[in-house]
């Protein structure tokens, strides 16, 4: 059976938009996460945001880390780059040296940057210090689509209402969706090239974003080489006992998406930068899944200090916003292995930081 790669999406809706929206609240964003099918290199979340009162000035946020450690990072505003493509359509999202090209909607997207970004460590990071000495960075990726994308809210009737009627939907920041893909693409820092094949996620989100109560999350999501796949969204108990978004699934390698929810999430409680069990379990009509992980490379913010825009209108809202972590993970799930990504947050007085900051 042939895989409908739109998930019944219009194709329109992958373009961006083409001119400055006129609520100063609204934004466009594209980002990849890239795994090397290796685990050697990975790009744990490349993105841009473009917010409508500061439309000039598109931010980017890169993340290039390894496994012994090292991490290149730059969170940076660049001039925004015109969104028409060579076709003529907006496809195009870009800031200074970082590029989206929509080739083929919902079949081929691509990824280029060539620019600095400052080199650290994943200890470092952890241990809250985001400082250090400009390094030459550039990379392309070419992204082929291939699981449906996932449209948040659309699996679970609970999941749905809570993106509509509660404070997830401001989180999730307008319609969004995400997509497994294959890929290959190019790595170098400072003249040192690293060629790959691998697999990421892209997510297409356009709206109005509000973090302002914002209390943490977990969201991990891997495709096999077999055709298998998994991917959710969940956000820990909150305080006043209210239900709370929790959607995934898990993907055959053919047909629909299964819906899922997870009952079993690594939640942020520790700063580790390598080696952390984050093994998930999905539960779905037929029963529970466990898909054991391992990190493999991360990045931690942890007190959200970078000078952008974003930022700093976040941290107006929420000036104790969680501690993010932002990693590569190797997954096992039946025998079978990948890389794959998580993304977590916590508030910082429900981390144990033990040594990790002093």
């Amino acid at each position: 059976m042939a895989i409908d790669l739109t998930g019944g999406i219009d194709p329109s809706r992958e373009y961006v938009f083409a001119r400055r929206p006129d609520n100063p609240e609204m934004r466009d964003s594209v980002s990849f996460w890239t795994v090397d099918d290796r685990g050697q290199i990975g790009l744990p979340r490349i993105g841009i945001e473009a917010v409508a009162a500061n439309w000039d000035n598109h931010e980017m946020q890169i993340n290039v880390a390894f496994p012994d450690g090292r991490v290149y990072r730059l969170r940076d505003g660049g001039p925004s780059l015109p969104p028409e493509g060579p076709e003529g359509k907006p496809t195009v999202l870009g800031a200074g040296g970082l590029v989206f090209r929509c080739v083929e909607p919902f079949q081929t997207w691509t990824m280029t940057y060539a620019g600095k970004a400052v080199q650290t460590t994943s200890a470092d990071l952890v241990a809250g210090t985001s400082d250090g000495p400009l390094a030459d960075v550039a990379f392309h990726v070419e992204a082929t689509m291939a699981v449906p994308p996932w449209i948040q809210g659309a699996l679970q009737r609970d999941a749905g209402d809570r993106i509509k009627n509660s404070v997830e939907g401001d989180l999730m920041g307008g319609p969004r969706y995400e997509q497994l893909f294959r890929a290959r693409g190019s790595v170098t820092i400072n003249g040192d090239d690293h060629d790959f094949t691998g697999s990421g996620l892209r997510i297409r989100r356009q709206g109005v974003r509000k973090l302002g109560s914002f209390w943490g999350h977990a969201w991990q999501s891997a495709v096999f080489p077999s055709g298998k796949a998994f991917g959710y969204i969940a956000y820990p108990p909150r305080d006043d006992g209210q239900p709370t978004f929790n959607e995934g699934y898990i993907y055959s390698g053919d047909g629909d998406l299964i819906p899922a929810r997870a009952v079993q999430a690594p939640w942020l409680t520790t700063l580790q930068a390598v080696g952390e069990d984050v093994s998930v379990v999905l539960e779905t009509a037929d029963g529970t899944v466990r898909i054991e992980g391992e990190t493999v490379y991360s990045t931690h913010d942890i007190h959200h200090n970078d000078n952008t825009f974003s930022v700093r209108e976040m941290k107006k809202e929420n000036p104790n916003f969680p501690a993010l972590q932002q990693a590569g993970v190797r997954y096992r799930w039946d025998g079978e292995e990948t890389y794959g990504m998580l993304e977590r947050s916590n508030p910082i007085e429900k981390i144990d930081i033990g040594d990790a900051q002093g």
